[in-house]
């Protein structure tokens, strides 16, 4: 490990920051130009643009034929970007979510999330597999395009201006930002790269292995441009961005980023035994969790926020374990299996309980 790699850790952490400003700024005053509401600006331009990493990643690494570097990349950031990204974000300001997310964006990641295991039953996401993901990426954003344009642009407006003030609709302002949204996802590609790679030469110095890298560094490497965006975002009072970002880019990343890789690679993806009976169960719950947590207040709370991140911090031990067959391996799995969950469950249900019973109330 040299000054080299961690000059790279540093660069692409600095690129990550100030390309992630300049692309929501972009996107977000496109959006009013456009006559798109900042929510679907949010789950597409800014999703797939900071997905961007998972995306090259991914397919160069299924080309390749690293398998499990590929589907840990995309399941791995899948659960990063809920429990970290909106763990921090919600600790940064509580986060409103929009009810077009519990109607509509919340279930298709369930959908896509739960389609996933399902393919990868027989141990491979084949290129036919990969092709029915792609073709679903297709749908779901000409979908939400077509939908945001049924939105009056007096609707758009009216909700710029209760949640940023306003927006410039001077043409000449086009240009800057197309301009502003280029260079922040070029930025947010090379930041993630130069990062990725330092993490990736630091990893394999401590000997981890490929299946860890890909679930734990490298997945957490290609979402930091989600965790800028999105702090970013939640900082600048465009919370509308900062949950759409991390649906859209899970979303993004099942059908778009593992339906390609799985079409480049020469033989599909492998997928292993282990992501099968643990990871890609743990990325469905955790999509599921999703719903309850938004409907209850459709908003993410600080507190929702800290329980995401110690969600988070409780899956990397696990990991960690697994990995290393630690002794207390077997003790820690039943506490999670046989106390954290059942708890978890049960919460979840209370919270979706008593957010029914308060709709009721209201409408009587």
């Amino acid at each position: 490990m040299t000054l080299t790699t961690i000059g790279l850790l540093v660069l692409g952490l600095i690129l990550l920051v100030v390309s992630a400003e300049w692309l929501v700024k972009g996107a977000s005053r496109l959006a009013a130009v456009c006559g798109i509401s900042p929510l679907v600006i949010g789950l597409t331009v800014v999703a797939f643009g900071t997905s961007a990493p998972e995306l090259a990643v991914s397919v160069m690494s299924a080309f390749k034929g690293q398998a499990d570097l590929a589907l840990g990349n995309v399941v791995g950031s899948n659960i990063f970007n809920v429990l970290f990204i909106l763990g921090v974000a919600a600790l940064v300001t509580p986060l409103i979510v929009a009810q077009q997310l519990v109607r509509l964006d919340v279930p298709v990641m369930i959908v896509a999330s739960g389609l996933m295991l399902v393919l990868g039953l027989d141990g491979n996401i084949s290129r036919l597999d990969g092709a029915l993901l792609f073709a679903g990426g297709v749908g779901y954003t000409w979908f939400l395009i077509r939908q945001s344009r049924r939105e009056t642009s007096e609707a758009v407006k009216l909700e710029y201006a209760q949640e940023f003030g306003g927006a410039k609709e001077k043409p000449s302002h086009w240009a800057v930002n197309v301009g502003l949204i280029l260079v922040g996802v070029g930025g947010l590609v090379i930041g993630s790269k130069f990062l990725v790679d330092g993490a990736v030469q630091i990893a394999k110095h401590f000997g981890v292995s490929e299946l860890i890298i890909g679930l734990t560094i490298v997945a957490a490497g290609t979402s930091l441009p989600e965790v800028a965006t999105s702090v970013v975002a939640a900082f600048r009072g465009e919370r509308d961005i900062a949950v759409g970002n991390v649906v859209g880019s899970n979303i993004f990343n099942i059908l778009s980023v593992l339906g390609l890789a799985s079409v480049v690679a020469p033989a599909g993806i492998n997928v292993a035994r282990s992501a099968l009976v643990f990871d890609i169960p743990v990325m469905i719950a955790i999509a599921v969790a999703c719903l309850p947590v938004f409907f209850a207040d459709y908003q993410i709370s600080r507190l929702n926020g800290a329980a995401f991140l110690g969600f988070y911090v409780a899956y990397l031990v696990y990991l960690i374990f697994s990995s290393t067959q630690h002794d207390a391996l077997s003790s820690y799995r039943m506490v999670l299996f046989y106390a954290v969950a059942p708890v978890t469950l049960v919460t979840l249900l209370f919270i979706t309980a008593r957010a029914l019973r308060r709709r009721r109330a209201a409408l009587t």
